[in-house]
């Protein structure tokens, strides 16, 4: 049969589907294979009699596994599974998305939680955002901007002894604070505070990210500078990624103490 054919006749049922990654993993029963995937005995038996047919599971004992080519078969199925489950994910925001630097396979971010902003709801990815600073107690950020709300929220939690700080921002986001005296207040408490460092990036800094021990935000804006949306993930390899690109943001940069803010607030 067509190679598309095939692809079709696996992925007109979920079931089929199912099936062959249950006995790709490891043996299973009959009984088993019905009860993990929930269908009746004559649907299983339609379902086995296929898998036979195209020499893609063979019986082995007390149940069936999957042939060589089975298992070829379920990693593919699995691979383009998590691949269009991440796509749907990203559907919405990819062309905000700054790829070039996401060094890590985009199928890590199947089960990120994106949140957009909407009329009844403008701020909601900075929220998001809110959320993982006040749950955590050792915060790391580096980004282009560092926005006053979430400049005072780490400020009062820092202050309050409830949170270490390390951030890495853009010449640009100390200008900007600067321009408001609360926020240029706040900022220089943070800097001579012992639980916070500040550094800044002559290169600049191409992403906003935000992460503690297990979570990752990441704010992505349009072309013109609006936010549109927060990308929050608990995936180990975009921990990893988000790790690693602060560590060579803080190596890059240099830190900010009280001399250099004051030359920082009036540089253009």
């Amino acid at each position: 049969m067509d190679a598309i054919e095939e692809a079709e006749f696996l992925a007109r049922s979920e079931n089929r589907v199912a099936v062959l990654r249950l006995v790709a993993d490891e043996r299973h029963s009959r009984a088993a294979l019905a009860d993990a995937v929930d269908v009746s005995q004559a649907t299983l038996g339609r379902i086995l009699d296929d898998f036979d047919e195209r020499s893609w599971i063979r019986h082995e004992g007390t149940g069936y596994v999957a042939t060589a080519t089975g298992e070829l078969v379920a990693t593919a199925v699995t691979d383009l599974v998590e691949t269009l489950q991440a796509e749907q994910t990203l559907r919405d925001v990819v062309r905000y998305l700054p790829t070039h630097a996401m060094e890590f396979d985009l199928r890590r971010l199947a089960d990120a939680e994106i949140t957009t902003p909407s009329r009844t709801r403008p701020s909601a990815p900075l929220q998001t955002t809110a959320a993982l600073i006040d749950d955590a107690t050792d915060l790391r950020a580096f980004s282009h901007t560092f926005n006053e709300r979430t400049l005072t929220q780490v400020h009062d939690r820092v202050t309050d002894g409830d949170q270490t700080f390390a951030g890495v921002f853009s010449r640009r986001a100390y200008t900007a604070l600067a321009a408001e005296p609360a926020a240029w207040e706040r900022t220089l408490a943070l800097i001579d505070h012992p639980d916070a460092e500040l550094r800044v990036r002559e290169e600049g800094v191409p992403l906003a990210v935000t992460l503690s021990d297990d979570r990752v935000n990441l704010l992505v804006r349009d072309e013109e500078g609006l936010l549109q949306a927060a990308l929050e993930s608990t995936d180990e390899a975009v921990s990893e990624w988000a790790g690693e690109n602060f560590e060579h943001y803080w190596r890059t940069a240099t830190t900010v103490n009280r001399d250099r803010a004051e030359r920082l607030a009036h540089e253009e």
